[in-house]
């Protein structure tokens, strides 16, 4: 099952995300086979980094909750709000 995750990053917290990034990236790249797409959420600026969006792909939503503690950007404390929620792929046809 599909699951999207909208993660919001603490105000003030772009050190936070900045020193943490090449791990966060790692962990994405060991879990690419579930990864349909993530990305960072940008600023209205279209360049800052205010948290991320991932469609992951996992057996239930308590795998999908697993994934997610165990991000580095998690375990840092970046983010303000994680939430998870099921997700259907409509367009394009798969």
């Amino acid at each position: 099952m599909l699951f999207m995750f909208h993660c919001t990053d603490k105000a003030g917290a772009s050190e936070v995300r900045a020193s943490n990034r090449n791990a966060h990236l790692d962990y994405l790249e060991a879990h690419k086979e579930q990864i349909f797409a993530a990305g960072p959420l940008l600023g209205d600026d279209g360049a800052s980094m205010v948290g991320s969006l991932l469609v992951v792909e996992f057996e239930d939503k308590a795998a999908a909750q697993a994934f997610a503690d165990n991000d580095p950007y998690a375990k840092a404390g970046l983010f303000e709000k994680v939430e998870i929620r099921p997700w259907r792929r409509v367009f394009p046809k798969a």
